[in-house]
């Protein structure tokens, strides 16, 4: 190989977009790559190369040490050395789509192995080089490989915007939102295990499904499991399948569903409930891509996209030795968080009401508005629940209260029926959250005003006091902040 070029050629890197006025675009992330590479001096010259043409460039010098790195980081292109000591790169080439994304794969081999290379290219290389070669030919290599991979995910993502991406299947227009939506179509068209984090009810499954519809597995199956809802037991023969025979009651055979999911996306939910056996199983899958079902012995070849989701720290469980690492780093390929509803309070009247409208129109029955002072209020709640709590305030008010005024907001803990029992589960509430006078006659008082659509007149009849006394509550319990100011006059 010679020496590393002085001269930087422009046309080896990926072209910067220019906006309408000539400005300069953010192109983007600086792409990444991996070398993979055991002879030092070969290494010691193309990192620092590489870093001069403006790449984030990582190094190992085998291909069990390339597997873990792939495992844990997003790679844009690898330069793979195929005459590896112990693992060969056929092999890392053959396990990378496992764990690996749209990274483009460059193979380096001897010259006048053409064979080989012309191999690795069936598996999915995108080229190939001769050593000893040229700094400029790899160069300009990697850079057809990194605008083939730019193009490739800038069809992804017109498709998806075209298709009804995930801006039209989840509702959210805050920045937290707007991020999570932006890695769903970063992720989606690519390979990679995607691992979703988040509290209970905020709305995980919704972020897998969401993966899954504007990938290229959309036309295949979408196969959710929810890991806890199973012994250890049948969760091995739900996800692997076993044959007759294989235990008690297995009086037929019986397919898993990551072979139903051929060519989909499994959804594994509360994945970190999994048992230390079903976690060994599951990592092989994750590195072979194959599967033994219960009781028999012949491998069958799977092909997969895994999601998993989970509201537990995995890294804590994996501390606690109570989650396997390696099976971690595999599900961690591409972390995804998504916010709880307290982090993203203005999507609050958005979701608010287009449950309320979907509910009504599921049910047959009026949808009553939701007055802002009702929204101010929600925004105002903590949300334990999350979007799933959200959900069930709303469905159950509208079943409640059909034809009525307005929508009243009780959260989860004093949701009752009118006349059943409300003021009482109003009492029980402040017992329990040891609400001082002023603070249960302040919630009794909005109570009663979401009861009565805020027609305040009607609402001071039923609190025994005068409407002037009613507006300078009102005004101070604006002032002090605990009802933020309405945009409607005289409320």
């Amino acid at each position: 190989m010679s020496p590393a070029s002085s001269v930087k050629s422009d046309q080896n890197r990926p072209a910067v977009p220019e906006t309408s006025d000539g400005a300069t675009k953010d192109a983007g992330p600086t792409p990444r790559i991996l070398v993979v590479e055991d002879e030092e001096v070969i290494r010691e010259l193309l990192v620092p190369t590489l870093r001069d043409e403006s790449y984030r460039v990582d190094a190992v010098a085998t291909g069990e040490e390339a597997l873990k790195r792939l495992e844990r980081t997003l790679y844009d292109v690898v330069l793979l050395d195929l005459n590896l000591p112990g693992m060969h790169g056929m092999n890392v080439l053959s396990a990378a789509p496992a764990t690996q994304t749209d990274a483009q794969f460059i193979v380096m081999t001897a010259f006048g192995s053409v064979d080989t290379a012309v191999e690795a290219m069936k598996l999915g290389a995108f080229d190939y080089v001769n050593k000893p070669f040229r700094t400029e030919e790899l160069l300009l290599i990697l850079g057809r490989a990194l605008e083939e991979t730019e193009l490739r995910r800038e069809v992804a993502h017109l498709r998806a915007r075209s298709e009804g991406g995930p801006r039209d299947k989840i509702i959210g227009k805050t920045p937290a939102m707007q991020r999570v939506f932006d890695l769903i179509e970063r992720v989606a068209p690519t390979r990679a295990t995607v691992l979703v984090t988040g509290e209970t009810g905020t709305g995980k499954e919704l972020v897998a499904r969401a993966i899954h519809d504007v990938s290229g597995r959309a036309r295949k199956p979408f196969v959710p499991v929810t890991c806890s809802a199973l012994t250890e037991t049948l969760l091995e023969s739900e996800l692997f399948g076993h044959l007759k025979g294989a235990f008690t009651g297995a009086v037929h055979s019986k397919r898993g569903l990551f072979e139903a999911a051929q060519g989909g996306t499994v959804f594994l939910d509360e994945v970190a409930t999994i048992g230390p056996a079903t976690q060994v199983k599951l990592l092989r899958v994750l590195q072979e891509r194959v599967i033994t079902p219960v009781g028999g012995t012949e491998p069958i070849p799977v092909d997969f996209r895994l999601v998993a989701a989970t509201n537990q720290e995995l890294e804590a469980r994996v501390r606690d030795g109570e989650f396997r690492e390696d099976l971690y780093y595999r599900m961690n390929v591409f972390p995804i968080r998504v916010p709880p509803l307290r982090e993203r309070r203005e999507d609050i009247p958005l979701l608010a009401n287009a449950f309320r409208l979907r509910f009504a129109e599921e049910n047959d029955i009026e949808a009553p508005p939701l007055l802002p002072e009702t929204l101010n209020r929600m925004m105002a709640y903590p949300w334990p629940g999350n979007v799933r709590e959200l959900e069930n305030v709303i469905e159950r008010s509208l079943i409640l209260h059909a034809g009525a005024r307005s929508l009243p907001f009780h959260p989860t803990s004093d949701q009752s029926a009118p006349g059943d029992g409300g003021g009482r589960d109003l009492l029980g509430r402040a017992r329990m959250e040891q609400w001082d006078l002023d603070r249960l006659e302040r919630e009794y008082i909005l109570d009663v005003l979401d009861q009565e659509g805020w027609h305040q007149a009607r609402a001071a009849e039923i609190l025994g006091i005068n409407r002037r006394t009613l507006y300078r509550k009102l005004k101070r319990y604006r002032e002090e902040g605990t009802l933020p100011e309405s945009d409607q006059n005289g409320r």
